[in-house]
């Protein structure tokens, strides 16, 4: 007489052991959804990407053979010591970042204001929806012929051009910012006696506020990407001035340098804005 042996089925991946303990293997090398990462982890995977990166350029443009054409990252560390060291690029730098942040605090005293309003009134949305939906369409390159010949070659032409490029997808972001409150906050605020004006300072922008700030973070990237356009145009200074004055002379290293430096002043001021959310909203990043 044959016994049927019973059939023991083996636990599920990732199944806790006895006394509630999961495994460990391999727990360091995992990606799942959703996954939280400490500081550490992210800058050591951010350093490695990096890396990667780099690595790659350099053995890429040996390989490609003509570094003047395509200058390896070593090259582009030597060129930004030179234009640092020699020809004065700090002066160019502060140039370009102070027409970012003049042209953005414009496109943000415009756009902030406007958001909250027609965020908050429908009627107001609709008389001004449908042409901030239609002026994010228009590239803002189209309008320098008309800068020029309304403001000149000047400064104001080159401010005229960065706050247009940002100020209407800035406006759309932040008006979707606003309809994104809770609808049972303002009807709690209605109920307890609460006016539309107490409503709109005291419910709606707080609520509002770091969504806002995140928006803002967002935006200010879309100004560095109009910022060489903005510089080519009867320009002596600033990074874009530099890498047309670079083409010349087919200086691609100079030229990486310039783009180089752009990546590195957009990472810093993200990274001030990042901070600034964590500072004023500690308790959304404590309940990550």
């Amino acid at each position: 007489m044959t016994h049927a042996t019973p059939h023991i089925a083996a636990p599920p991946a990732g199944a806790a052991l006895e006394g509630g303990a999961a495994p460990t293997v391999g727990r360091q090398l995992s990606v799942d959804f959703k996954q939280v990462l400490g500081g550490t982890a992210r800058a050591t995977l951010g350093a490695v990407g990096a890396l990667l990166f780099l690595l790659t350029w350099e053995v890429g443009s040996h390989l490609y053979g003509q570094l003047q054409l395509f200058p390896p990252p070593s090259g582009v560390v030597v060129a930004l010591w030179r234009l640092f060291g020699e020809q004065g690029f700090a002066w160019d730098v502060w140039a370009s970042l102070r027409r970012i942040l003049v042209s953005f605090g414009i496109a943000a005293v415009v756009a902030l204001p406007l958001g909250l309003l027609m965020g908050a009134f429908p009627p107001l949305r609709a008389v001004g929806g449908p042409l901030v939906s239609a002026c994010r369409y228009l590239p803002a390159t189209a309008f320098v012929p008309l800068f020029l010949m309304w403001l000149g070659a000047g400064e104001e032409q080159k401010l005229a051009l960065l706050t247009v490029g940002v100020v209407f997808f800035l406006l759309t972001l932040l008006i979707d910012n606003t309809l994104a409150v809770r609808t049972e906050l303002i009807d709690t605020a209605r109920t307890l006696g609460a006016g539309r004006r107490q409503i709109l300072r005291t419910v709606v922008l707080p609520a509002c506020m770091p969504a806002y700030v995140d928006t803002l973070r967002q935006m200010l990237a879309v100004g560095w990407t109009y910022l060489v356009v903005a510089e080519i145009v009867a320009t002596t200074d600033g990074i874009g001035a530099m890498m047309m004055r670079a083409k010349r002379f087919v200086h691609v290293d100079e030229i990486l340098a310039g783009i180089v430096t752009i990546g590195v002043m957009g990472l810093l001021l993200d990274g001030v804005f990042r901070l600034l959310h964590y500072r004023a909203f500690p308790w959304l990043h404590h309940a990550r």
